[in-house]
């Protein structure tokens, strides 16, 4: 697959991950190549990745830095990150990944849920922090509380300007790019007795590694159609969920427009807008250790991860 990519990937002398490009499967770190003279914005340390989406949100300044970063490697003056995709890690970290519950018809009907029309109702939203994230290649640490491990492909939108009540038809112009969320869930945490409230998605979806996140961002200007997008999951080679983001009940548009009526969007907020049907509460199939998982969105990649048992 040909594409241009936004990522992060694990320097062996360094603790925290570098920003790179990946081009074409291949990896290029983003440092190297502005010494080089490519000219791809600021790298702030403060800022880091999300200040850098936000300077090339609504511009394709980005197709330009590639264009130069080919003719440095054509030149033998820049060289590929050794290890390739297997060296990448999350992006980034995002504080907050807004998260689509019941967003696919057909999901909501597996999982026993009477939706209102859409006329009658507003996306329904809940959140997932910053400890819930892991890389491709990284693990998924199944608690010991848990017996109901479940997966859910998302198309992840990354915010890279912000906004407060952002109108509908300006809504995608705001993004800075996509990548892919696996919305992992403890389903029989997800419930509980004690409370007159029925659900705990806190308990159920804010555990540490529960949000595989990647495999990179695709910049929002390589990508025409948000809505137009297939998606697939795997377990152990198997295919779960195979759906269009087409299928979505509330669009892209809708969520960002929606969630910026209650918080103001900052770059690097990180909104997970859904998953369709073919989970596994579904079929009564759950994870386990050992299990590797791979969710994947045509025009963005492939991001893998296995399952382990949490060790006390």
């Amino acid at each position: 697959m040909s594409h241009i990519a936004i990522a992060a990937y694990k320097r062996t002398a360094q603790a925290r991950p570098a920003m790179a490009l990946s081009i074409d499967n291949e990896i290029y770190d983003l440092e190297a190549a502005r010494n080089a003279g490519v000219k791809i914005g600021e790298l702030g340390v403060d800022g880091g990745l999300p200040a850098l989406l936000a300077q090339w949100c609504g511009n394709a300044a980005l197709t330009e830095a590639c264009e130069d970063i080919r003719q440095l490697v054509e030149r033998g003056k820049l060289q590929a990150v050794r290890g390739g995709p297997a060296s990448l890690t999350a992006p980034f970290l995002p504080e907050r990944i807004f998260c689509a519950a019941a967003n696919y018809i057909e999901h909501a009907k597996e999982m026993g849920s009477v939706l209102a029309g859409k006329s009658h109702s507003k996306p329904y939203m809940f959140i997932k922090l910053r400890n819930t994230v892991i890389g491709p290649g990284e693990a998924i640490r199944m608690p010991p509380e848990t017996s109901q491990l479940d997966w859910e492909v998302e198309l992840a939108a990354v915010i890279g300007r912000g906004g407060r009540r952002i109108p509908l038809a300006q809504a995608l112009d705001h993004v800075g790019g996509y990548a892919i969320v696996n919305d992992i869930s403890a389903r029989d945490l997800n419930v509980r007795g004690d409370y007159p409230f029925k659900f705990d998605w806190f308990q159920g979806k804010c555990h540490d590694t529960f949000a595989p996140f990647g495999p990179w961002i695709v910049p929002a200007f390589a990508v025409p159609d948000p809505q137009a997008l297939a998606m697939e999951l795997e377990v152990n080679g198997q295919i779960m969920q195979k759906d269009s983001t087409g299928n979505m009940i509330w669009t892209v548009r809708e969520q960002i427009a929606y969630l910026s009526t209650i918080v103001t969007l900052e770059p690097g907020d990180v909104i997970a807008t859904g998953t369709p049907t073919g989970v596994g509460m579904a079929r009564g199939i759950f994870l386990k250790a050992g299990d590797v998982v791979s969710a994947s969105i045509g025009g963005i990649g492939t991001l893998t991860n296995s399952v382990v048992a949490e060790t006390l």
